[in-house]
């Protein structure tokens, strides 16, 4: 059951986290901190359903760690659940067409040998 929702929350993250990137790079930056500005970007941030999915998203994500954490140790949950690095760096040189370098490679590589001492 543990590996089930380390599952849920690799997953919920990873869409989570991107689809917040490409909602902020569609986006754009924000330059008018007026009351009236803020005003209307907060109006269009609730009209973007990406944006929505991906709140959605991060509560399914805190929800099943909160579960994880009624049946599994803290030294097991956050370094199984640390396998979203490693898929959101594949997704985000694929997806979103980032530059990912060599340290990052290096980096992932070696969060998922954790993640597999912790399946043995």
């Amino acid at each position: 059951m543990k590996w089930v929702l380390v599952g849920l929350i690799v997953t919920s993250t990873v869409l989570s986290d991107l689809l917040q990137s490409h909602e902020m790079k569609r986006q754009g930056e924000v330059t008018d901190f007026r009351p009236s500005a803020m005003g209307r970007l907060f109006a269009a941030v609730l009209r973007r359903r990406l944006l929505i999915l991906a709140i959605v998203c991060m509560a399914v994500s805190f929800f099943a760690f909160l579960e994880l954490l009624k049946i599994a140790d803290l030294s097991f949950a956050v370094p199984a659940t640390a396998a979203t690095y490693v898929v959101e760096t594949f997704l985000a040189k694929v997806v979103l067409k980032e530059q990912v370098t060599w340290q990052r490679w290096v980096g992932a590589a070696l969060v998922a040998s954790g993640v597999l001492l912790l399946s043995l």
